[in-house]
Formats: C-alpha cells, structure tokens, sequence
C-alpha cells in the first residue's frame, strides 16, 4: 500500500480536511481504516495520537506501520467513499504545546550541560523527559526561567524534510536512529532536534511553562513538565488548594507556608502529649492486673510502639508467663509473650500450635499472630 500522505507534516494547525477510504479491515473490537491523506497524528516517539472523526464516527487511535497511517473507529467505513475528517483541536494544541515546550527545556539542558534526552512520554495528564546526568534545584529553576524567556521571545518554529546534503551539514539532537527521510524542529537559539510531531508554529502559543517537579533516575534526572492550558490548570488546582487551606487557618495566601508550620508543631507536640497519655494509662492499666503467676493483657491502646515497653512491666511483676495481645477477633491478634523462669520459645510454640498462630524468637521472649478471639486466649491462659 502507498504511504499515507501526511497533512500534518505541512501544517500543524490543519485539522479538517477530506479524503477516500483506502481500506476498512476490521480487527478485534476495531476497525483499521486507511485513507489517502490525513490531519490525524499517528501514536509514536513517546506521544499518544490525535483523536477525532471521520465523518459521524469516532477516531479512538491512530498508529503508522511501513508508512501507513491507520484510524482505529468501532464502526466500518465503505471502501472508496470520501469523508470528512476533523481532528480535535483542544487534544492536537494541548499536545503541541507540551511537545515544543519539551523541545526548548530539553534544547537549554543539553546546550548548558550537555546532557541527551534519553527518555521522553507526553500523556494527557503530564510530560516527562529523562536526562542522563544530574540537575539540582537551583540548576532546574533557571532551565524553567531560560525556557519562558523563549515563550516571551515569540520564535518561529519551522519544521521541515531538509535534503541528505543539507542534513550533513546540519547538528541536530536524536533520541534515537533513524532510516529514511528526517524531519527537523528547530527554533532558533534555543533547539534543533529531529521530531515527526506536530509543533505550534511560534514559541509564544506555548504559553507557560511549568517544571512541576523531579527525581533521581537512573544516574540522571527526570523532570515532569506542564506548559500552557495544562500549566494553568494546575495553577488553578494549586491556587484553589491554598485558598481553602487558608480558609480554614484564618490566613493570608502569602503566610500559608507558616500557618501549615504552625498548625503542623502543634499536632506534632499533641501527638507526643497523646502518646505520653497513653503510656501512663497503660501502666496503670497493667499495674491493676490480678495478681498471678501467669497473665494476658489487652488494651486499646496497645500497639508497635508500646507492646515491648508494657510487657517488660509485665515480666517485672508477675513470675508466670506474660503475654501482651493487640488486635481484634476479626483480624486476629499480635503478640508479645515470654517469662523470666519459662523457656518463652517452648511457650510460645504450645500456644502457636492450641491457637493458630505463628511466631518465634528467643528463650526470653517471643513474638507473633494468633487467628483466634480474645475469648479462646483468655481461656487458654486460664488452663496454664
């Protein structure tokens, strides 16, 4: 089959147009549809594809094989008829938008550090682009500075086929190797780089853009990036954030950082006050146990933190086997078991085996689950 002719190779903003079904093959839940030409941006590189329709039905996905670009619908089209394709701007100018911002951060961090983009994946959500050497903060903050000064400059950005000789002779970027006919991205001071995507046809369309944040990865560094609509939209969900925290600290938008603070030392400082109160009531809790050689407590409060503390109480009063239990008849009981004068391993073993638990640990203490009720446990200590 002859390739498909690419509308959006000769202008990005083209997005209705017509065209003769070539082909309709049905394939699982969908249909293959080729056409002559076509607006719609196949999938490839790390970018999803344009969506849209041809005529009343609905383009889900577009992917290229051998130069063949095929439009996924769930309904067939007749061979031979000619449509009515329309490509769905808000998708295609959010897309490019994020495209050619990534084409200016990733032109600054590789002119500045020299550093490749060695990852890249543009959802419909974010961007993320991986870099293959490290950045820090203040490193990041002036790449997004340099890259909305290049939105401000209002660049052209041309893209074209340029001849093998001219290519020779040009030094552009490449994620990748690649056979037959290049197309190059440039926008002047800022990146040349070899891309089949669709671009905005000058740096201010781009509107801002937004580092929202990084990480780490793989000996580099990948940097998540919002730019335009999809920038200003997250300004609007941060900016509504703040506003409703603000209204509930009685505070000013500048001084949210500090009221959070403020508010956060005070939970902290109630936590540890709680946690004291806690300690003591379980001490006195335990303190109140009858008097007897063996014993198994229960409380609310128990829990990690505090489960070793209340049982080296416990061993300090009470000769017998001690057992500290937190949990619920539902989901079983955790424990902490042991005694000065009995082999707690032996002990433990016992219980393991009468109350469907597992454990271990050593001759002084052991520790496990028991899938059993507070009943059966207080039953089985009560026979000891």
């Amino acid at each position: 089959m002859e390739p498909t002719i690419r509308l959006f190779d000769e202008d990005s903003e083209i997005v209705q147009f017509e065209a003769v079904v070539l082909s309709c093959e049905e394939d699982g839940e969908y249909y293959r549809v080729v056409l002559n030409q076509t607006a719609f941006f196949p999938e490839g590189g790390g970018q999803g594809s344009d969506i849209g329709t041809l005529g009343d039905i609905a383009v889900e996905k577009v992917i290229e094989e051998d130069q063949v670009i095929y439009h996924l619908t769930r309904e067939a089209i007749w061979e031979g008829e000619t449509v009515s394709g329309l490509v769905d701007w808000k998708n295609r100018f959010e897309t490019m938008q994020q495209h050619t911002g990534e084409h200016i951060v990733s032109g600054i961090v590789h002119d500045r550090f020299g550093y490749n983009n060695v990852g890249f994946h543009l959802s419909h959500d974010y961007t993320t682009m991986d870099y293959d050497g490290p950045l820090n903060q203040q490193q990041i903050d002036k790449i997004e500075q340099l890259a909305n000064e290049a939105v401000a400059k209002d660049i052209p950005v041309k893209a074209w086929y340029p001849s093998p000789e001219e290519l020779e002779e040009i030094d552009y970027r490449s994620k990748k190797e690649i056979e037959g006919a290049v197309r190059i991205v440039k926008i002047p001071g800022y990146d040349i780089c070899a891309c089949c995507a669709p671009h905005v046809k000058r740096t201010g369309q781009i509107g801002l853009i937004r580092i929202k944040s990084w990480m780490h990865y793989k000996g580099g560094v990948r940097l998540t990036l919002l730019c335009g609509f999809r920038a200003l939209a997250d300004y609007r969900a941060l900016s509504g954030a703040v506003g409703r925290i603000c209204t509930l600290l009685s505070a000013k938008q500048e001084n949210a950082a500090e009221a959070v603070e403020r508010i956060y030392q005070e939970g902290l400082q109630s936590r540890q006050e709680n946690g004291l109160l806690k300690q003591e009531i379980l001490h006195h809790a335990a303190a109140a146990l009858p008097a007897g050689d063996n014993v198994c407590f229960f409380h609310p409060y128990l829990d990690g933190k505090n489960m070793h503390r209340i049982f080296n109480e416990l061993i300090e009063d009470h000769a017998g086997l001690c057992g500290c239990f937190a949990g619920s008849d539902e989901e079983g009981y955790r424990y902490v078991l042991g005694s000065k004068t009995a082999d707690a391993r032996k002990a433990g073993a016992a219980m393991n085996e009468a109350l469907h638990g597992n454990g271990g640990g050593s001759a002084q203490m052991v520790q496990g689950k028991l899938a059993c009720t507070r009943q059966e446990i207080e039953d089985y200590f009560g026979k000891l």
